[in-house]
């Protein structure tokens, strides 16, 4: 292994890491440094969050700055304001021993004026945010024509989040003659393509297998039904006393609410999304790099960018619909040679994006077995032991408390003491698991059903729908149906949005199951006849809204012919409600088939002339109109 001397580290810089603990370079670093010393030199660098390569680029960029000349000479991009920050302050610490050297941020959120005034002060770094830098280049308070190193950091994640008009603005703005510099996670298309267009012989350095999965992390799934994904994550944060992870949500809403929870019962948690302001995020982030905070709730727009070191877990709360997402997520733990753990609480539709995964990372998840009871109260015990055992104790200022609480205590027993001293801290988590049923997880062998009812709810061929419409709700849950479904461009997060905004109450869901022309949910019983009378005869954009209680006369026998009931609270029915019929099941055939059930054309032929022309009412007037009669 070389030396950072060997790599040809300047005096200055190495006297400046070896203070900040740096002994021996990491592969990354090892590859990239010799290669950017020198000039014309285009990498494309491929590696894991983590991995060192803040200091890959930042030591030789630091190296070839002329400090007497006070105008910009290396340009760093990356996505968020966070991840700008920390590149500046780490190439600040690596300068430590660099009279007259200056590093500038230039990000959104922040007064442009101040950033202004330190441009025309004079920088030789410029780390930025695409939008901001484009801002200040469009003001002509910025000049990139002196520019010879440009870095794109986290290029992926640039890309994603749609910076890419902004990138190619400012590259048409730099020399031609320069070293380009891109570091992404994963070798995506737009990653290519983008190599291809700004780079010239670009030398490809991949520190481990092109879009590879960080070693040091172990991945592991818990496949669950929907009801008992929060259940599932408290258990897991219980059983692991010591986490210090981040929990991905896909979105807001649900950051919020999952972070809500978790701080009601006791957790030390809060939330990082979008609808914060820049303030909230900073006051957020500064508390859990100091460990006031032990899980971070965010969306994965929030959390790019994010440098926390030692963090324990990444729990993904569902997996995302970018499978090269989770790449991220995962690389934000094991970093630094360090082993960490990437949770994903999944349910059975998301088996396919997890093999995906599985094919990106080119590793297999360990399906984990989720702690009883009993397993998390003996966790806890012992956490309880160890804290106590590492206590410090300070003599001199106890020692005028210490006869008063002799003589209060003189009648406990040394046992009676210790498991007074236990039970105090330990009880908590053994009353509320004392009478609670464990979780098992949701697996193919729980019959063919389990597997049916995971494609319905995408509502994938007749038989799929039918299955769906004649099931039973989980135990403790009742069935709703509701008249908006795929054609309404209803989904299963705007049914969410839909209750969030009628009802008061927190609403756990089950199953949903979004079909062509109408949807079945189901909701917790005891909040069943509440949202019937919160959401029906209400409006969802210009559609008048139905929702009905649907339950299965579970006293008739099942199959085809078995009769069920469906009544609103109180046995008013609906005109729309079909008494003795099978959960809609005609009159949703006939809907599916293209019919309405009240009045409009017999032949299907007849339906496909009048699909043809513009839209009209389904009546007779309209009927008449499109028929061209008078």
């Amino acid at each position: 292994m070389k030396t950072f001397e060997e790599l040809g580290v300047s005096p200055e810089i190495r006297k400046a890491i070896e203070e900040m603990g740096y002994e021996s370079p990491m592969p990354v670093q090892e590859e990239v440094i010799p290669y950017l010393l020198g000039e014309n030199n285009d990498v494309v660098a491929l590696a894991q969050t983590g991995t060192g390569k803040t200091a890959a680029f930042g030591l030789p960029l630091l190296q070839q700055v002329e400090i007497k000349k006070h105008v910009p000479q290396s340009l760093i991009l990356c996505p968020t304001r966070e991840l700008c920050l920390q590149i500046a302050g780490d190439l600040n610490d690596y300068s430590k021993y660099i009279d007259g050297l200056r590093v500038l941020p230039v990000y959104g959120g922040s007064s442009i004026e101040s950033q202004i005034r330190s441009l025309k002060r004079g920088v030789h770094i410029i780390v930025a945010t695409p939008g901001r830098l484009l801002d200040l280049m469009e003001r002509r308070t910025v000049s990139l024509s002196t520019i010879h190193n440009v870095v794109m950091d986290e290029a992926d994640e640039m890309l994603n989040m749609g910076f890419t008009d902004s990138i190619n603005a400012i590259l048409a703005d730099v020399p031609k003659e320069r070293n380009t510099l891109l570091f992404s996670a994963t070798m995506s298309p737009e990653i290519a393509r983008i190599s291809k267009k700004y780079l010239t012989n670009a030398k490809e350095i991949t520190i481990g297998r092109k879009n590879e999965g960080n070693n040091n992390v172990k991945h592991v799934v818990y496949p669950v039904q929907a009801k008992d994904k929060y259940e599932t994550l408290k258990r897991i944060a219980d059983c692991n006393p010591q986490i210090y992870g981040i929990i991905f949500c896909r979105t807001r809403k649900e950051t919020q609410e999952i972070a809500e929870k978790l701080m009601h019962e006791g957790y030390n948690a809060d939330s990082l999304h979008g609808e914060l302001s820049q303030a909230q995020r900073d006051a957020v982030m500064q508390k859990f790099r100091l460990r006031k905070i032990q899980l971070l709730v965010a969306t994965d727009v929030a959390a790019r960018g994010l440098d926390v070191d030692d963090l324990t877990h990444v729990i993904n709360y569902g997996l995302p619909d970018d499978t090269e997402s989770y790449t991220h997520r995962s690389g934000r733990t094991g970093r630094a040679g360090k082993t960490g753990t990437s949770i994903a609480i999944i349910n059975l539709r998301e088996r396919g994006k997890m093999r995906e995964i599985e094919r990106i990372i080119s590793k297999k998840f360990i399906t984990g077995e989720i702690p009883t009871g009993n397993e998390i109260c003996q966790k806890q015990l012992m956490k309880v032991i160890d804290d106590l055992e590492k206590v410090k104790v300070n003599e001199d200022e106890i020692a005028n408390f210490m006869t008063e609480i002799y003589r209060k205590l003189e009648w406990l027993s040394k046992e009676d003491l210790i498991k007074r001293m236990v039970s105090h801290e330990f009880n908590r988590f053994s009353e509320y698991y004392r009478n609670r049923s464990e979780i098992e997880l949701a697996t193919s062998e729980r019959g063919d059903r389990g597997d049916r009812n995971d494609r319905g709810d995408r509502g994938e061929g007749r038989g799929m729908r039918s299955n769906s419409r004649g099931r039973q709700a989980e135990p403790g849950f009742k069935r709703m149906f509701i008249n908006l479904g795929r054609t309404d461009n209803f989904t299963p997060n705007e049914l969410i949005s839909f209750l969030n905004g009628n009802t008061h109450a927190r609403i756990n869901l089950g199953r949903i199951d979004i079909m062509q022309n109408f949807s079945f949910f189901e909701v917790e019983e005891k909040e069943a006849n509440n949202v019937v009378r919160s959401l029906d005869r209400t409006r969802w954009k210009d559609r008048k809204v139905s929702v009905e209680l649907s339950e299965e006369n579970s006293s008739r026998p099942q199959g085809g012919g078995a009769r069920r009931e469906y009544a609103k609270p109180g046995n008013n029915r609906s005109r729309d409600s079909y008494a003795g019929k099978k959960e809609r099941g005609n009159k949703a055939s006939r809907e599916e088939r293209g019919y309405n059930t009240a009045r409009g054309p017999k032949k299907s032929e007849d339906w496909q002339q009048f699909f043809k022309g513009p839209e009209v009412d389904f009546n007779e007037e309209g009927w008449a109109k499109k028929k061209g009669k008078k």
